[in-house]
C-alpha cells in the first residue's frame, strides 16, 4: 500500500469528481425545480476537481494556488454540498455565516504558507476544518434527513470519514504527519484514499437522494389529484377496496362519504374557473382539517368528492359529516356549502360498487331536499 502514488490516487479522486459532476449537473437539468439542492451537489465535486487539479501540479504553480486555493477548494466544495442538503430538505441556507468562516480560514492557510510555514500544523488545521465540516453536516442530516437509504449511506460515509479524519490528526500528534502530501506513507496513503472513496460515495449519496425524492414525487403524483391534492379517483377506490378487503377480515368495516358542492357551476359561470378552482382547494384544506388521520379525502369528479372512514359506523360518520359543514360555515370568503351522501359497512356480504350505489343515492336525496345537508343510506 505503501508504494501507492498519492498524485495518482488524487487525480483519481478529481476523474471521480469530474464524472460525478457531470451526472448531477444533467440531473439539475431534466429533474423538476421542486427537487431543490442538486445544483449545489453538482458544484461541489467541481471544486473537489479543481482542488485536485491544483494538488497535482504543485511544485509547478505558486504555493498561492497549489496549496492555499487548492486547501480553500476543499473547504469550499464541503460548504457547497451542505448548503445543498439544506435546500433539498427544504431548510434556509444562507450563506452569511460560512463566507466569514471561508475567509478566517483563508487567512489561516496563507499564514501558514508564508507567514510561518509548517506542514504539519496546516495538516491538523486543515484536518480540524474539515471534521467540523462533516460534523455540522451529518448532526443536520441526522435531524431532518429521515430514514431512507440514501439518507443513511451519506451519514455512515460522513461517520466514517470523521474517524479517519480523527485517526489522521491522532497520528499527527503522534509524530507521524510527514513532510509532505506527496510523500508515499503509509498514512498519507490511508488518507488520500479515504479520500477518494468518500468524495464517491457522497456524490453517489446526492444521486440516490434526489433520485429517491424524484420516485416519491412521481408516486403522488400518479395518486392525487394536481389541483386539491387529494387522493384521485383511482387511488381512493383502490384504498377503498383495501379497507373493504381488511373489514371481510377482521369486521368493523368503514362509512364512505360521497360529497357534491352545491350550485358549483353558478359559481364558476358568475366569478370564472380560477375563482372556482380556488374554491376546491379550500373546501379541501378545509374538510382534510376535520377528518381523523386514518381518513382519506379524494376527488371522485370535477366537484365531486369522496371521503373514505374506516371503522366508522353511522353516527361517528354522521359526526364527520356535521364537522364539515360547520367547518365550511365559518364566514370565509371562499366557502361553500356541500351535499352529503352517508353510508355505511354492513356485512361481510358488502361490495364497494353496493356501497358507492348506496351513497349516491343519499347525496341525490339530499340534493333533492334542499342541498347543504347530510343523508344517510
Amino acid at each position: 500500500m505503501t508504494n501507492l502514488d498519492p498524485r495518482s490516487m488524487i487525480a483519481l479522486a478529481g476523474f471521480m469528481s469530474a464524472v460525478m459532476a457531470m451526472v448531477l449537473l444533467f440531473m439539475r437539468r431534466y429533474y423538476p425545480p421542486s427537487i431543490r439542492g442538486v445544483g449545489n451537489w453538482a458544484a461541489a465535486p467541481l471544486l473537489w476537481l479543481v482542488s485536485t487539479v491544483l494538488f497535482v501540479v504543485r511544485g509547478a504553480i505558486p504555493d498561492w494556488l497549489g496549496l492555499v486555493l487548492a486547501n480553500q477548494l476543499l473547504v469550499l466544495g464541503s460548504v457547497t454540498y451542505y448548503m445543498g442538503t439544506r435546500k433539498f430538505m427544504g431548510q434556509p441556507s444562507t450563506w452569511r455565516t460560512w463566507n466569514w468562516v471561508l475567509a478566517g480560514t483563508t487567512v489561516v492557510f496563507i499564514w501558514l504558507t508564508y507567514g510561518w510555514p509548517n506542514y504539519p500544523l496546516r495538516v491538523s488545521f486543515f484536518t480540524v476544518v474539515s471534521g467540523v465540516l462533516y460534523a455540522v453536516q451529518l448532526r443536520f442530516m441526522l435531524r431532518h434527513g429521515g430514514r431512507n437509504f440514501p439518507v443513511r449511506l451519506v451519514e455512515v460515509v460522513l461517520v466514517l470519514h470523521l474517524v479517519v479524519l480523527a485517526v489522521r490528526l491522532g497520528s499527527i500528534m503522534a509524530g507521524n504527519a510527514g513532510s509532505d502530501l506527496m510523500e508515499p506513507s503509509l498514512f498519507q496513503t490511508l488518507y488520500i484514499g479515504a479520500y477518494v472513496v468518500t468524495v464517491l460515495m457522497l456524490s453517489i449519496g446526492a444521486v440516490l437522494m434526489a433520485t429517491d425524492r424524484l420516485r416519491t414525487e412521481l408516486e403522488h403524483l400518479a395518486s392525487h389529484d394536481s389541483l386539491t391534492n387529494t387522493l384521485n379517483r383511482r387511488a381512493l377506490l383502490q384504498r377503498c377496496e383495501d379497507e373493504l378487503e381488511r373489514a371481510q377480515r377482521y369486521g368493523n368495516g368503514p362509512s364512505i362519504m360521497m360529497l357534491d358542492l352545491d350550485n358549483f357551476k353558478a359559481v364558476n359561470d358568475t366569478h370564472g374557473h380560477q375563482h372556482g378552482d380556488a374554491v376546491l382547494v379550500h373546501f379541501a384544506e378545509r374538510t382534510r382539517q376535520v377528518l381523523r388521520r386514518a381518513d382519506r379525502l379524494g376527488r371522485y369528479g370535477g366537484e365531486e368528492f369522496l371521503v373514505l372512514l374506516p371503522g366508522a359506523d353511522t353516527e361517528a360518520a354522521t359526526r364527520v359529516a356535521q364537522r364539515i359543514h360547520a367547518t365550511l360555515a365559518a364566514g370565509h370568503a371562499l366557502d361553500c356549502q356541500v351535499s352529503i351522501g352517508l353510508t355505511s359497512w354492513t356485512g361481510s356480504h358488502e361490495t364497494l360498487d353496493f356501497m358507492l350505489s348506496r351513497a349516491d343515492a343519499a347525496l341525490y336525496r339530499a340534493k333533492h331536499e334542499g342541498r347543504n345537508r347530510t343523508c344517510v343510506a
